[in-house]
């Protein structure tokens, strides 16, 4: 488990990952605890891996079983637990933004004022956890937080280009919730397009066409390929393609795999169209990677 925490003005970056390497056939897990010195309202993005979350407050608790690309805000004080199950094959990634509730006031640039408008439920709580909005990252936001994972600078200018993607992200957040409050999917069909995203996902190397991934959630192709972008801000085949890249990345960079064998494990036959790929997604070549 690697667990940094950064202070940027008013603001508390907690950056967590953690990943299991077992060879073994049988599911290896690893539970990690968090909790806060003071009250909190945060917002927490998860990169890749899939890594279940229970949140547990005096007799209460949630679960989240399903956290790869969710963004979750919430309020919690000194009497909320986090827990972070891992498996080998539900690595961490969280990036999580918070601020004390009696820094909200201080925050730069008006943002208090932001956070009051927008999370008025959780500046003002009713209890020792509120959850606030959570949603599935546009690929903006997504893209963010795959950089702040993967920084390739050091010193000072690490620093100032972590400042200034947080800022970002931040941005990405509000005013995606602001779009959201203004116009929501019914329950049943977003329902469905989880469903064709985890179907993806869980068939990277090879994945069924738009008319079975259709036939299996119950959902024309036309219905599916407007509101899947709807709801996850690229069309279908584009998001396989940006969780292929993302997974190929992190194995690369942990050297759990050669670049030519990322490539094949994701489903890419021609090493030339990953490379090309993963240079228009990550700005520099899989051979570059340190």
């Amino acid at each position: 488990m690697n667990r940094d925490i950064i202070n940027i003005n008013d603001f508390i970056i907690l950056v967590e990952e953690a990943n299991l390497n077992s060879n073994g056939t049988d599911v290896v897990s690893e539970t990690s605890a968090c909790t806060f010195d003071e009250p909190v309202i945060a917002v927490a993005f998860y990169g890749s891996g899939n890594v279940d979350l229970k949140v547990e407050y005096g007799n209460k608790h949630k679960d989240f079983n399903y956290t790869k690309g969710l963004a979750l805000s919430f309020y919690a004080n000194e009497k909320v637990v986090f827990q972070h199950t891992v498996e080998n094959n539900k690595p961490l990634q969280c990036l999580l933004i918070a601020t004390t509730t009696s820094a909200i006031d201080k925050l730069p640039n008006q943002e208090g004022e932001l956070f009051a408008e927008m999370l008025n439920e959780l500046v003002n709580p009713s209890d020792h956890y509120v959850e606030g909005p959570s949603f599935i990252m546009t690929p903006q936001m997504q893209s963010i937080v795959d950089g702040l994972f993967n920084i390739q600078y050091q010193g000072k200018t690490k620093m100032m280009f972590f400042r200034s993607q947080v800022t970002a992200l931040l941005s990405h957040f509000f005013g995606e919730l602001a779009s959201l409050k203004t116009e929501k999917l019914n329950t049943p069909e977003r329902e469905k397009l989880n469903q064709a995203r985890d179907i993806l996902l869980n068939n990277l190397d090879n994945p069924p066409s738009l008319n079975e991934i259709s036939k299996r959630i119950g959902l024309n192709t036309f219905k599916l390929k407007k509101e899947f972008k709807a709801l996850f801000g690229v069309p279908v085949f584009k998001y396989l393609q940006n969780q292929r890249l993302t997974i190929a990345h992190k194995m690369i960079r942990n050297q759990d795999a050669t670049v030519q064998e990322a490539a094949w494990h994701v489903g890419y036959d021609s090493l030339s169209s990953f490379s090309n790929a993963f240079e228009k997604k990550f700005g520099y070549r899989p051979s570059q990677i340190k």
